[in-house]
């Protein structure tokens, strides 16, 4: 298949990075039997993601793929903050805890700093999400042979990507856990599902088109595939493997395999799909007050913290995505194992 090639895998089954709740052993797992493991790097230090990389390439010797973001970080708006900490004032009080004193443990882009750091390395693959960095930044990361891959959640941002240098575009539908890829639009009404944003991209656009979203199963593999795409992500089907590094609390809430999602920008300050709990609830899932990702998330951290100490999951954000039915206590080689032999 053209995807397995332009990637340099067996089958073209792309494991999501997914920050916060996985490292390099979760990648090397899927790599290893067959699909494209991803490591997530948005939320890590330079030296923490050269470590991932080490890692990486002394179990594996197969692809494997780096992942950034690339927002614009907007200047602090202390006021914004304030209004925010004042906000979620009761569950402060609620907790005995006190909000946070300083700004630290951000989101950051990609840049020039994290270039330097991973060009020795020469990754196989580099995946954005928000878009693309400048150009400058995506020509000298082609310049080391490194496939570059970026997620769409609308057509508009799908032709953008492949203008802009994306080898191949993830169509990220409405179903798929974790932060939308938005970056031409912050409109939730522009939201598709996967199979319907899949199917009018192939319609315009020449680089291939992976599904994401909703994708759990080997049906949901062929089903993806019958339809045209060159291959799926999946993320939320192996956040009970055991490589990954979900929490407590999110384990337990994805034990069902049922539970409900809806889309909220509490966490962080944009759109993400995550299990509800008692914080989504009580903000209306999407607030106003929410200051500009990535600095929501710094109110929320010392209530999660305080909350997952007892056992409760009321201030985390439990990403997933709407069919949980694929989770699986077991290694996620074995279950890409399982999807391959299912599917291929």
């Amino acid at each position: 298949m053209a995807l397995c090639k332009l990637l340099g895998i067996e089958k073209p089954i792309i494991q999501a990075p997914m920050a916060g709740v996985q490292n390099w052993e979760l990648a090397v797992a899927v790599s290893e039997a067959g699909g494209l493991g991803s490591i997530p790097c948005g939320m890590l230090s330079n030296e923490q993601i050269e470590t991932e990389i080490q890692q990486f390439i002394a179990h594996s010797t197969k692809p494997y793929n780096l992942n950034f973001f690339c927002h614009t970080m907007p200047d602090i708006d202390h006021q914004a903050l304030q209004h925010w900490e004042y906000t979620l004032q009761k569950h402060f009080q609620r907790l005995s805890v006190n909000p946070p004193t300083e700004v630290a443990g951000l989101r950051v882009p990609f840049d020039n700093h994290i270039a330097d750091i991973i060009e020795p390395y020469q990754p196989p693959v580099v995946s954005f999400h928000f878009g693309l960095p400048s150009p400058t930044l995506i020509k000298r990361i082609k310049s080391w042979g490194t496939v570059i891959l970026s997620s769409a959640t609308t057509v508009e941002e799908g032709i953008w990507l492949q203008e802009n240098g994306a080898d191949a575009v993830i169509a990220q539908g409405i179903e798929a856990g974790g932060h939308r890829a938005m970056f031409m639009t912050s409109d939730p009404d522009t939201q598709r599902s996967t199979m319907t944003l899949l199917n009018d991209l192939l319609q315009v656009l020449s680089v291939p088109v992976i599904a994401a979203g909703g994708i759990a199963t080997g049906k949901n593999v062929q089903e993806a595939l019958h339809q045209g795409a060159a291959g799926v992500q999946m993320g939320t089907t192996y956040l009970l493997c055991h490589e990954a590094k979900t929490s407590k609390v999110h384990r337990k809430a994805l034990a069902s395999k049922d539970q409900p999602t809806e889309l909220t920008n509490v966490f962080s300050g944009r759109l993400a799909r995550g299990i509800k709990n008692l914080l989504m609830e009580d903000q209306g899932f999407i607030s106003s007050a929410a200051p500009p990702f990535p600095y929501a998330s710094l109110a929320i951290s010392p209530l999660r913290q305080k909350a997952e100490s007892q056992g409760s999951s009321d201030y985390s954000p439990l990403w997933a995505g709407t069919n949980q039915t694929g989770c699986q206590e077991v290694s996620a080689k074995v279950i890409t194992e399982e999807l391959c032999r299912v599917v291929f």
